[in-house]
C-alpha cells in the first residue's frame, strides 16, 4: 500500500475519493494499484469503517 496514504482517515478519504472518481469497484483499484484488498479492508475496519460494493465506498 505504498501509494495509498498510511493515516486511517486520510486513507478512508482518499480510497473513497478514488473509488468515486476512477474506479467502479475496490476490486479494480486494489488490482490497478497492486494493493492487497485484504490488508485495505481489515485497515480501514479497524477503525470502523466497512467497504459497500453497492454504495462502492466504504462507511
Amino acid at each position: 500500500m505504498e501509494k495509498l496514504p498510511n493515516d486511517p482517515m486520510i486513507l478512508f478519504s482518499a480510497v473513497n475519493m478514488l473509488l468515486r472518481d476512477d474506479y467502479r469497484s475496490l476490486d479494480d483499484l486494489c488490482d490497478d494499484m497492486d494493493v492487497n484488498r485484504h490488508d485495505l479492508e481489515q485497515k480501514l475496519a479497524a477503525v470502523g469503517f466497512e467497504y459497500s460494493e453497492e454504495n462502492n465506498k466504504f462507511w
